[in-house]
This record gives C-alpha cells, sequence and structure tokens, in this order.
C-alpha cells in the first residue's frame, strides 16, 4: 500500500512551490562561460575542470566555515545555517558562493534522512541532491570496488606481486548503511570462483576514493593520488599499489566526470557547489578543494561547511583540507541550540521543548570548548545562535550573556523559518570580523611530527583527554608506517560525533578519560592516517526504524519522507 496518504511536509512543499532558475542563468550570474557549464538537466550542472585556469588571476574572496557545538539528537541545523548565511549574504548585496558536501545515501535511508537544509534555507532541486544527484557517489564507488576486484583477480591468476594474503587492506565499498557487510567471506565456491579469505565493506563516504576525490585538485592531481593507494603487503613487506596493479588508468576514466565540481542553487537563488561527501566522524568532512576554490574565486565570500563540530570536521577541514590545499579561513561560525545545550546539560530528548535556563547554563560549556578549539587555529569565531519555536526570551538571553562572556560575536538566527531576511544578523556579525581581519590561521600540529605526537596534541589540546591508550596492534602498525617513512602525514581520527571524547555517553565537557586508539589506517593516496578510536565503525548500521521506511513516491511523481 502507498504511503502517500500522509500529508506532504511543510520542507517539501516549500521546495515545491519555489521558482529555480535554469542552472546557465545561475552560472552566468556568478561569472561562469556558457562552456564551462554542462548541464545535468535544468537546474544542476557540472563546472569543467578549465574554469579554474581561466581564473587563476582572479583574487580570492574570504572563506568562511560553518561548524557546531557537539552533536545530540536534537539537532544544531548546521547545514541549514550555512544555507540561511549564504541567501543572507545575498540579501546584503554581497557576492557569495556556498560550498557543501553531497549527501550519502546511507544516511538519507537510515538514521539522518536527507541533507539538503530545511524550511526556507534549502538547496535545490532537493530529491535530486538527496539521491543520485550527477552520478559522483555511483562513480566513486564503482572504482573503489573495480580496484578490490583487480587486486583479487591478480592473486587468482598467479600472484606476480607476492602479495601477502593475509595483508590485504582494501575492503569493498557501498553507499548504503549496512552493518552485516562490515564483516565477509569472499571467494566460497572452489577455485573457479575466486579464493576465500576474509573482507568487508566500508559506507562509500569512507572510502579512500572519495577523501582523495575530495582533495584532488586536478586531474594530475587525481591520478597521482589513486596510484598511491596501498591495498596491501608483499611477502617481504613491502607495500603493494593500485599503480603496482595497472588500474590507477581505469579508475581515472570512471573518475573523470566525477571530479568536475557539481553547481546548485538555493531557495533564495543562492549558487551552491555541492561536491564531494566524506563523513566527519570516519573521514575529514570536507566538500571538495575543487569547489571550495571556485567558490573564492567567484565569490567575495565563500561559506563552506565541515561536518559535525569543532573536533571533528572543523579539525580536519584545519589540519587537513586547509593544509593540503594552502587555504586560509578568514573566520568560522559555530552554530549552537537551546534544546543541544539542554541535552549537554543533562536534559532528556523528549523534554528539550520545555523551558530550562538552569540545563542549558550547564551545558554551555560544550560551546565554550569549540570557541577555544577555533581560536586554537587563528581563526575568529561567531557564534549562531540556532533558534527553535520553543525557545524562550529567557534562554536566548543566558546564552547571549554567556557568549559575552566568552568574549566572542553571536547572533541569533532564524533562516529554518525566515530564509535569508532571518540570517541578516548573523551575516552583519560575519562580516564585521570579516574586515576586522584578524585570521591568523595555522594548523595545530605539525605534520612531520611522530604519529603519536600527533595523536596526542589532537587528544590534549581538542578532545580535552588526560592521555592517549594504545592497542597493541596500533602500535604495531604504527611502528610499520615508521617503518616505511610513511609516518609524516596529517592524521584524521574516526570516533564518535556525540562526544568530544571517544565514549558517545559522555556529554557536555567530559573528564577524567583516556583517548583509546584502537586501529591505524594508511591513507596513502588521500596523503593522511586514519586513527580509529573508541568503538568507531567505518560501516554504519541503520536504527531500529530507518528513515527509508518513510520515504514513498506520490502517483504523481512527488518524493515524501526525503527530507
Amino acid at each position: 500500500m502507498y504511503k502517500h496518504i500522509q500529508p506532504i511536509p511543510k520542507d517539501i512543499e516549500i521546495a515545491q512551490s519555489t521558482k529555480l532558475k535554469p542552472i546557465r542563468e545561475i552560472a552566468e550570474g556568478i561569472g561562469l562561460q556558457e562552456s564551462e557549464c554542462e548541464p545535468y538537466g535544468h537546474y544542476k550542472a557540472k563546472i569543467g575542470l578549465s574554469t579554474l585556469e581561466r581564473l587563476k588571476d582572479h583574487p580570492d574572496g574570504k572563506l568562511v566555515l560553518v561548524t557546531a557545538i557537539t552533536a545530540t539528537p536534537a539537532g544544531e541545523g548546521k547545514t541549514v545555517t550555512s544555507i540561511g548565511l549564504a541567501q543572507a549574504m545575498g540579501r546584503l548585496g554581497i557576492r557569495h558562493t556556498l560550498c557543501l558536501r553531497e549527501p550519502s545515501l546511507g544516511p538519507t535511508f537510515g538514521i539522518k534522512g536527507g541533507a539538503a537544509g530545511g524550511g526556507y534555507a534549502q538547496v535545490l532541486p532537493m530529491d535530486d541532491i538527496n539521491l543520485h544527484f550527477t552520478g559522483d557517489i555511483h562513480a566513486l564507488s564503482t572504482a573503489h570496488n573495480l580496484l578490490a576486484s583487480i587486486l583479487d583477480n591478480h592473486v587468482h591468476q598467479g600472484n606476480a606481486l607476492d602479495i601477502h594474503t593475509g595483508k590485504i587492506y582494501w575492503p569493498r565499498a557501498i553507499d548504503l548503511a549496512d552493518r552485516q557487510l562490515r564483516n565477509i567471506v569472499v571467494g566460497l565456491g572452489g577455485r573457479p570462483n575466486g579464493w576465500p579469505r576474509e573482507t568487508g565493506f566500508v559506507i562509500s563516504a569512507a572510502s579512500e576514493i572519495m577523501a582523495i576525490l575530495a582533495l584532488s585538485q586536478s586531474l594530475e592531481d587525481l591520478r597521482q593520488r589513486l596510484a598511491r593507494i596501498v591495498v596491501a603487503s608483499n611477502n617481504d613487506g613491502e607495500i603493494v599499489t593500485a599503480d603496482d596493479l595497472n588500474v590507477t588508468g581505469s579508475m581515472m576514466v570512471l573518475l573523470r566526470d566525477a571530479l568536475k565540481p557539481n553547481l546548485v542553487q538555493t531557495i533564495e537563488h543562492t549558487p551552491a557547489f555541492i561536491h564531494a561527501g566524506p563523513f566527519a566522524n570516519i573521514a575529514h568532512g570536507c566538500n571538495s578543494v575543487l569547489a571550495t576554490r571556485l567558490g573564492l574565486k567567484l565569490g567575495d565570500v565563500c561559506i563552506s561547511e565541515a561536518g559535525f563540530a569543532s573536533d571533528l570536521g572543523a579539525e580536519k577541514f584545519f589540519d587537513i583540507k586547509c593544509r593540503s590545499a594552502g587555504l586560509k579561513p578568514a573566520a568560522a561560525v559555530i552554530v549552537a541550540t537551546c534544546r543541544a545545550l539542554k541535552m549537554h546539560g543533562g536534559v532528556k530528548i523528549s523534554e528539550v521543548s520545555e523551558p530550562n535556563p538552569q540545563a542549558l547554563l550547564a551545558g554551555a560549556p560544550n560551546l565554550a570548548i569549540h570557541v577555544e578549539n577555533v581560536k586554537k587555529f587563528g581563526v575568529p569565531p561567531v557564534v549562531a545562535i540556532n533558534q527553535f519555536p520553543s525557545d524562550t526570551p529567557e534562554e536566548i538571553e543566558v546564552l547571549v550573556e554567556f557568549c559575552k562572556n566568552l568574549d566572542v560575536p553571536m547572533a541569533v538566527s532564524r533562516v529554518a523559518a525566515e530564509g535569508g531576511e532571518g540570517g541578516l544578523d548573523l551575516a552583519r556579525a560575519v562580516m564585521d570580523v570579516l574586515q576586522e581581519g584578524q585570521a591568523d590561521f595555522k594548523p595545530i600540529y605539525d605534520e612531520k611530527d611522530s604519529i603519536q605526537t600527533k595523536i596526542e596534541t589532537l587528544a590534549r589540546e581538542i578532545y580535552r583527554a588526560d592521555g592517549v591508550d594504545y592497542a597493541p596492534k596500533a602500535l604495531r602498525q604504527i611502528r610499520e608506517l615508521e617503518r616505511l617513512e610513511l609516518d609524516q602525514q596529517p592524521i584524521c581520527v574516526a570516533k564518535t560525533q556525540m562526544s568530544l571524547s571517544d565514549d558517545k555517553s559522555l556529554i557536555c565537557v567530559p573528564k577524567n578519560w583516556r583517548l583509546q586508539v584502537n586501529d591505524i589506517q594508511l591513507r596513502n593516496g588521500a596523503g593522511f592516517i586514519v586513527v580509529v578510536c573508541g568503538d568507531m565503525l567505518l560501516m554504519p548500521g541503520l536504527p531500529r526504524v530507518p528513515a527509508a521506511e518513510k520515504i514513498d513516491l506520490h502517483p504523481d511523481g512527488t518524493i515524501v519522507g526525503l527530507f
């Protein structure tokens, strides 16, 4: 039976009632030439890689990062705020662009639903963006699995590279959340069907190729990064790469269009580049370098988003993306809500809509930590209070006073309810910070430090841990990377987004805890080392009631439940 008897949610009604501009008009409005815009239908397009060469002498705009407090089930509204802030910049007459990540089908059909904003702060066409979009993630997943199949075939066909069959590191990938695929056995059924071994799947957003796509700055850079991917070790302990398997060219062919940034628009026709989608808790959590570079060349202000809070997306944006691409952020917006801070103050999710200034104040130290974190990178912060209808004037005033005591500018944002108009105060606060020009960006560690020094710097400075404990396996892996001289790279910590710690049950600002490092994984093509902490998994599972159970198609073609 169809689910179309359900009423269409307001977000979808708003999206459907919006008259979109043809994508060529959006492109022309930011200075793109007709030949540089490759339409995918009427309202989305890819932008040719030659565009950046034409714009290379254009001055860069100011880069503004949007991050947040520690995630809670109450939601913080980081994407909504990013979109609304961009729309507000447009209302102020500021030449602006917006850069976001591509949504993954795993969360879309799993626990989060879509990731295109909400209310009057959405990117459109929302259905396309949340589903197949321009096919980037499909291409990426295919390239990832092509490498896996070539690797297994090489061993099956005689193993000329003398690959150690117990030291194969490359899994398979799929853009869905499926816990059944975390650990599997392949190659059953006798020799004609391959050779049996244990392996597993990661979600495509956690694939090294997703990280490579996000960090590559040209086709040649993409080729070099793909070639460097380490897939296994041989029996002499030396690494085996994708290039050793002669598969780099085939992956390039699959990814040639996926590397081109995607252009869409917001409800208020703000140009939005949505490209690449690594998760922030299990990858580096930022949109592509190419999209950000385009945004900086085409706008006086470029607003970008990093996943989750400052300890995850923002830290990796600064230490991995900005370091790799030479970007210098000029400001950071930290999104907070009264509801989420009340949860950090001990309130249950069922009670977050009830007035409770005391709980709000008890949870506010979490906001203070994220303000401190951003400042440690030399980036001036602005706090955005994403207002909900249940927020009381007293609660808002508590947060306003708390921010005054932190000596950090803040503004109340109502973009979901009012669109760009509801973000004008926030936009003005951000512009004030940009005009002051106080940013002095610097990464928080030297990539040439030892792996343990880098981990311990993040544990101490960003997570506020008392120290770090390493599993014996992790220590062996660190020693092996040092032996291979592959240790002088940034690190990408994979940990829960629900806490500053590696234990999702520890809310607000955890005390008296130590970071638990369980696994070290090399991402040689991406150019960083993944440090897996706590119970973090690279393949999410589905919740008891997946979002997929609420999604359906009306007879008239309208998709419901995808928001």
